[in-house]
């Protein structure tokens, strides 16, 4: 039986979490890197980013948006209360959280808008081909593996990246300018509330993985769960490829055609 685990100090300090936690957030910060230092970014936060990709970001990702609650919704199904303190742990915090999920399914359409993509667009547009390898992932996941590899895949990883991109979009004042002000406060809701400094989302997720695993798991368990990890990262940058070559493509063809 894996030891117990217990939090050694603050939440959000990685040196509190077992040497196996530490080791697989390691191994996996290049991929994450590779997420923040995407070109999607810097044109966002410059407001350069063209209408086209602009569409296709909104459209490509509402996928992942529209279904994160199913994703903790599947997670949630596979536990049982009494089992362990990790099943415990994660019950309690699905349950909580899964309809602040869809109160960002709002606020994503909201951002949407003001960026002028209109909501119709995204709920019934044709995403980009590709731009769905991050939301195929998370829902094979989430529906097919175990507890905490749905958890760490989802919550930590995928929640995680998006904190991290999402707080580059919202301190950029030039970003924010570009939206038009009636209706500003809104379309950056959905920025706001995942770049917080103080999100601990992935960080509880984190604890819950820990906690269900225990300090000392199998060493195939915990190279399974860093694949997943690293497999949400890569989908991640998949899709925000995808959305950026589509667009290229489009301007591509504009141009043979004239």
């Amino acid at each position: 039986m894996n030891a117990r685990f217990e939090l050694t100090g603050p939440l959000m300090d990685i040196s509190s979490y077992p040497i196996w936690a530490q080791d697989m957030v390691s191994s996996c910060s290049d991929a994450r890197h590779g997420i923040v230092e995407h070109e999607m970014w810097d044109a966002m936060r410059a407001a350069r980013l063209d209408p086209v990709s602009t569409r296709n970001f909104m459209v490509g990702v509402w996928p992942v948006i529209e279904r994160f609650p199913a994703y903790m919704s599947h997670s949630l199904l596979k536990t049982r209360y009494g089992r362990s303190q990790g099943d415990d742990m994660a019950r309690r915090w699905l349950v909580r959280n899964i309809r602040v999920e869809q109160n960002h399914a709002d606020y994503w359409l909201n951002w949407a808008e003001g960026a002028g993509v209109a909501r119709e667009e995204v709920l019934n547009g044709v995403a980009p081909t590709g731009s769905q390898a991050l939301a195929s992932w998370c829902e094979e996941v989430s529906s097919r593996d175990s507890l905490a590899a749905s958890i760490a895949a989802t919550n930590y990883a995928v929640e995680g990246a998006t904190g991290d991109w999402s707080q580059l979009i919202w301190e950029s004042k030039a970003y924010a300018e570009s939206l038009p002000i009636i209706g500003r406060k809104a379309s950056l809701r959905w920025l706001q509330l995942h770049a917080a400094y103080d999100d601990t989302h992935p960080w509880e997720a984190l604890e819950i993985v820990c906690a269900l695993l225990g300090n000392n798991p199998p060493i195939d368990e915990v190279e399974h769960i860093q694949e997943c990890v690293r497999r949400s990262y890569v989908s991640m940058s998949i899709t925000l490829d995808r959305c950026m070559d589509a667009a290229a493509t489009f301007d591509n063809m504009n141009e043979v055609a004239a």
